[in-house]
C-alpha cells in the first residue's frame, strides 16, 4: 500500500511573506486592496460566527 509523503505535511503551514522588494507601486497598492478585502471577509466570518454561537447558547440556557 503506497501513501503520498504531502498527506504528512502539516495543514496549516505558514506561508512566507511575498517578497515586496520585486513589486512595483501598482502591484503594492493591488496587494494592499486585496489584503483588505480578506481582512473584511475574515472580520465577516468571525462576525457571522459569535452570532451562530451566541444563538446556540441562548437556545441551549433554557
Amino acid at each position: 500500500m503506497a501513501f503520498d509523503l504531502d498527506d504528512l505535511d502539516p495543514r496549516n503551514a505558514k506561508k512566507k511573506p511575498l517578497n515586496l522588494d520585486d513589486m512595483n507601486i501598482e502591484d503594492l497598492k493591488e496587494y494592499v486592496a486585496a489584503m483588505k478585502a480578506e481582512i473584511d471577509r475574515v472580520e465577516a466570518k468571525i462576525k457571522a460566527k459569535q452570532s451562530h454561537a451566541a444563538a446556540a447558547a441562548s437556545f441551549f440556557k433554557r
